[in-house]
């Protein structure tokens, strides 16, 4: 028998037996969640977080992820098999390395893979044989072959021979009591068929199903094909949206009688903006990849650009309606609700309110928010922190914004409150107290 199959054995029977050490590398909404279902199975999990904070947390079993049930950290953590550290020195006595880290945009709109990069080079100054290494954050198609596999080989062992690479997308939706990382279908993709086979075992011991694509390319394009068909579906309705307001019409009244018929449509809605690590970041990835092939993506493109242009769409109408009242912008007082990206979270990376209340603040806005989830926010290095939703915060501000639809604010009592309401989500569209003071986006 040789060598490369002795390794790979090796590795399956660890694996199946749960005896496999399973390193995470970013303890953030992807990569916490899934080291506790790993750890939740038996498998022994080191967590590898460069904030010294988020790992002291974990090994303290003090949650700060939303998706995570805080009894389940706590019996990991208590039981010895998830623990958190701030270096890669156990990097060779892991079998498993999973790399959930951020591939944020630089400020011209290209890809900035340094934690990508990092990462990598801390695995392969103590990548050992047999080990298997996935990459779980979402990039452009060729990251797994072209920027990290190079950096591993350079070490003088091979892909598919002496250790393993795969890419398998997160497929995370924060929030989501539906779908969760256990019951998600999982996406796994290696460019050799050795890779391939480990990378599905191994997520087959916590994932109820596993989908194989041929390729490491196939897989990454799967995953940002998966986000830009959110954002394209998003700026249409965000078009629709100004058209919309150009003719008078009521968006709403239009998309809900749309979405009545039982084919051929799916619900999207417009909004201020779009916010997260994905919705408005990943088409750029695959925006630039396409130019190495001569390719313009011009629907891509356009998409991103309706969206971002939603927050200043929002300041325009909130002009408005401070003009049709006789207030000056400088004179202004306007209450924001909600500066998360996404309803009923604390996560505010990219949010649109936060666009929107800088703007304002610019024009001179007397600007104050309230978010249950959020208690501060920096803009541009002024502080802001959440003011409690009572009668005089909702009656004094001239103007109340919604701009994060949280479940549990009562909009009855927000609408009869308050002196004016912009509603960007459309939460109130079907309530009777608001015929008379609130504005649709």
């Amino acid at each position: 028998m040789s060598n490369i199959s002795t390794a790979l054995i090796t590795l399956e029977e660890k694996i199946i037996n749960r005896t496999a050490i399973v390193g995470v590398i970013g303890l953030g909404y992807v990569g916490l969640p899934f080291a506790v279902e790993k750890a939740k199975v038996g498998f022994q999990v080191i967590g590898i977080e460069q904030n010294p904070v988020r790992a002291e947390k974990v090994n303290r079993a003090d949650n700060y992820i939303p998706d995570i049930n805080d009894d389940d950290l706590k019996k990991v953590v208590t039981d010895g098999k998830l623990q958190a550290t701030t270096n890669f020195d156990q990097v060779s006595e892991m079998d498993v390395l999973v790399i959930c880290v951020p591939t944020p945009l630089s400020k011209n709109l290209t890809p900035d893979l340094s934690y990508v990069e990092i990462v990598t080079q801390g695995i392969a100054k103590g990548l050992r044989k047999g080990q298997l290494i996935t990459l779980e954050s979402t990039t452009y198609p060729g990251t797994t072959d072209d920027v990290i596999r190079p950096v591993l080989e350079q070490t003088g062992l091979k892909q598919g021979e002496d250790f393993f690479l795969a890419h398998s997308p997160e497929r995370v939706d924060p929030g989501n009591q539906r779908y969760t990382t256990k019951n998600t279908n999982k996406i796994v993709g290696a460019s050799d068929p050795n890779s391939l086979a480990i990378t599905r075992l191994f997520y087959e011991q916590t994932i109820e199903k596993v989908v194989t694509v041929n390729s490491a390319k196939a897989a990454e394009l799967v995953k940002v094909f998966e986000n830009t068909f959110r954002a394209v579906n998003i700026a249409l309705v965000n078009e629709l949206t100004l058209l919309c307001d150009r003719m008078s019409l009521n968006v709403w009244e239009v998309l809900d009688a749309a979405n009545t018929k039982p084919f051929g449509i799916m619900p999207f809605y417009p909004g201020p903006g779009v916010g997260g690590h994905c919705i408005p970041i990943d088409p750029h990835y695959l925006e630039w990849k396409a130019k190495e092939f001569n390719f313009e993506t011009h629907f891509i493109a356009l998409a991103g650009e309706i969206n971002r242009r939603m927050p200043e769409f929002v300041r325009e109408k909130t002009w408005r309606i401070l003009n049709s009242l006789g207030i000056a912008p400088t004179k202004a007082k306007v209450l924001v609700i909600g500066v998360a990206y996404k309803k009923d979270l604390g996560d505010w990376r990219e949010s649109p309110a936060i666009s929107l209340i800088n703007k304002l603040l610019q024009d001179g806005v007397d600007i104050g928010y309230h978010d249950p989830y959020v208690p501060e926010i920096t803009i541009n290095g002024q502080k802001l922190y959440s003011v409690p939703l009572t009668e005089d915060t909702l009656a004094i501000p001239e103007l109340v914004i919604i701009i994060t639809d949280h479940s549990q604010i009562d909009y009855i009592h927000l609408v009869q409150k308050a002196q004016t309401v912009l509603d960007t989500r459309g939460v109130t569209r079907h309530l009777d107290c608001a015929q008379e003071k609130v504005t649709l986006l």
